[in-house]
């Protein structure tokens, strides 16, 4: 043989490319020189034992890549003038990246902050509806999407935003995206330019905080009260600014309601200097006193408002589904930002949401979802006050997936670490500020407590830890 050859059972990788690999190592370190004939594939088989078309396919590849040349009844040869190669490593070891992403793609850990109840969710009725929309599609289910999104699903969400958020728009106006970044991306390729200032929450949420500054926003924190942003704090450190990102109805992540009187005033503020107000309405279907609050869109008079839902908090995040309400004489200009960007979503995945909006589905699992969701909390808060006692500050809020605790001591990004550890991912709330002298306390996500004993162990492990 002409070279060493031992096959590797082992690998992942199959014998042709292996076989491949050997022989462009062999041609790179010289051991096969330029013009060298090559076994014949009849010849080589026999003598490796792989079958004549194991051998058939590594020559053909290493011929459609250039680097043998057949002759016809002369043989196959390495192309003479070949040009220096590199040799792949068939057992090269990647370095792992120590970079921690977002999201891994895995089951949540206990107290995941950002996700609903994944067990309480209707899988069987979501598969069923799936299945009809795959089942019935034609062929608009076959070419490219809607940009600005399925048409049925724009109009549905035009609907629900009428009856729930009191915000009175057209289809036209909607725009369905991959998740609450696409919205920011769609409004800062569309409206936003290098270096325009914008009104950020002090704490605010950092997703929105990373997509502003990697689109070029000049951020200017503004401090959260127990009335929500300060509106006055706002015009006095940046009163040219021409974004503010709010989450009015339940501030992300102290849970403070934007009060009337700065709402009002932060509509003024925009209607005067011609800003824009981005209202981030994550969790607002959430509300265990009283009513759902309405929407700060609902007041706008002069479309300044541009309104961000989403149906990951609602539904489930891997639906990668958010939508965007823009005024009406903005829509065109979106449009046209939205093809550039291909903001394309499944059409299948859109189509099943707007069966789930229309046959009444949707409603009847943010009911069930609001009685289960104010149990979970409960329980949770009783586990915390049963294991902490006043060593750890604990103010449920009237909404939201969460609860913020304070710390009396300790520090919370150490503490933090050290949970995830033991698979307790608690958010250390002192990494959502931006510049301020930050409070340090624990964000915990509490969709995902199944039961009060799993509440108290939980509880029981972060005790530990503290």
């Amino acid at each position: 043989m002409i070279f060493p050859f031992e096959l590797d059972r082992s690998q992942p990788a199959p014998i042709y490319l292996q076989l491949y690999h050997r022989f462009r190592e062999s041609i790179a370190d010289g051991r096969l020189r330029h013009g060298d004939r090559v076994p014949a594939v009849r010849a080589l088989a026999a003598e490796l034992n792989l079958a004549r078309g194991t051998v058939e396919a590594t020559y053909q590849l290493l011929m459609g890549e250039g680097y043998l040349i057949g002759r016809g009844a002369a043989g196959t040869f390495v192309t003479p003038q070949l040009a220096p190669v590199s040799s792949p490593m068939l057992h090269t070891s990647v370095a792992s990246t120590a970079y921690p992403t977002t999201h891994s793609g895995v089951l949540p850990l206990a107290l995941q902050l950002g996700l609903p109840a994944l067990d309480a969710f209707p899988r069987k009725l979501w598969t069923r509806l799936a299945g009809r929309q795959l089942r019935q599609a034609g062929l608009e289910g076959l070419v490219y999407p809607d940009p600005r999104g399925h048409a049925p699903l724009r109009a549905a969400i035009a609907t629900y935003l009428g009856i729930s958020r009191g915000i009175t728009c057209h289809p036209e106006q909607v725009f369905v995206c991959a998740g609450y970044r696409a919205c920011l991306d769609l409004i800062s390729h569309t409206l936003m330019r290098q270096g325009d200032r914008c009104w950020l929450e002090e704490p605010g949420y950092f997703m929105a905080r990373n997509a502003l500054l990697a689109a070029g926003a000049q951020l200017v924190p503004v401090p959260v009260d127990d009335q929500g942003l300060d509106v006055a704090q706002g015009i006095a450190r940046a009163p040219d600014a021409l974004f503010a990102v709010v989450t009015p109805t339940h501030q992300s992540p102290l849970g403070w309601s934007l009060s009337l009187p700065r709402r009002l005033a932060l509509l003024d503020w925009a209607n005067r200097r011609s800003s824009w107000i981005i209202e981030d309405d994550y969790d607002s279907e959430y509300r265990y006193q009283g009513k759902p609050l309405p929407a700060l869109k609902s007041l706008d008079q002069q479309g300044r408002v541009l309104y961000t839902g989403t149906f990951s908090k609602v539904l489930f995040p891997g639906l990668r589904l958010a939508y965007l309400v823009v005024p009406a004489e903005q829509s065109g200009a979106f449009a046209r930002q939205a093809d550039h960007l291909h903001n394309h979503c499944p059409h299948v995945l859109q189509a099943t949401v707007s069966a789930f909006l229309n046959e009444g589905h949707f409603a009847r699992h943010l009911k069930k979802m609001r009685s289960l969701y104010a149990l979970r909390r409960q329980w949770l808060v009783d586990a915390l006050h049963q294991q902490f006692g006043e060593r750890l500050l604990i103010n449920p809020q009237a909404g939201g997936m969460h609860l913020v605790v304070g710390l009396r001591e300790g520090d919370d990004i150490e503490l933090a670490q050290r949970a995830r550890a033991v698979g307790i991912a608690v958010e250390p709330l002192s990494q959502w500020y931006l510049e301020a002298k930050p409070s340090h306390g624990l964000i915990l996500g509490f969709a995902n407590i199944a039961s009060a004993e799993q509440a108290l162990a939980v509880a029981l492990r972060l005790a530990e830890i503290i």
